[in-house]
């Protein structure tokens, strides 16, 4: 259903991003990525990594690095898929959005909401460098 690929919205070192194999109908289930929560107090020695880049907020306490294909996901302010916490089953569940054509890169909001155009930490980052 699902693949990584290059994308051409990822302007990082490896420029992935998830992909549809085929067609995807709004309100299907495209994948449950597991976590790896930790306490947000322990979020220092993260952020000396680049995996800073690829982790979710996971409740109040926690962040959480997401396995499978969950941290590959692209953002866009008009997403085709959205996700959502399962803290009984320990994932993040990412469901299409919309219609999603084979072919298409699957593209979250990163802000949580779909409708959310909050700028995103990275770019604020950006806009304190300039």
């Amino acid at each position: 259903m699902i693949e990584v690929k290059i994308s051409n919205l990822s302007n990082g070192e490896f420029n992935r991003g998830v992909f549809a194999t085929q067609d995807i109908a709004k309100g299907t289930l495209i994948h449950e990525a597991p976590v790896v929560p930790y306490e947000n107090e322990d979020h220092e020695h993260i952020e000396k990594t680049i995996l800073a880049d690829y982790v979710f907020q996971y409740g109040a306490n926690h962040t959480a690095i997401l396995l499978g294909y969950g941290s590959l996901f692209n953002h866009s302010y008009t997403p085709n898929a959205t996700y959502d916490i399962s803290f009984e089953k320990h994932t993040f569940d990412f469901y299409a959005y919309t219609d999603i054509k084979a072919g298409e890169e699957i593209l979250i909001n990163y802000n949580g909401d779909v409708d959310c155009d909050d700028i995103l930490w990275f770019l604020e980052q950006d806009e304190d460098i300039e």
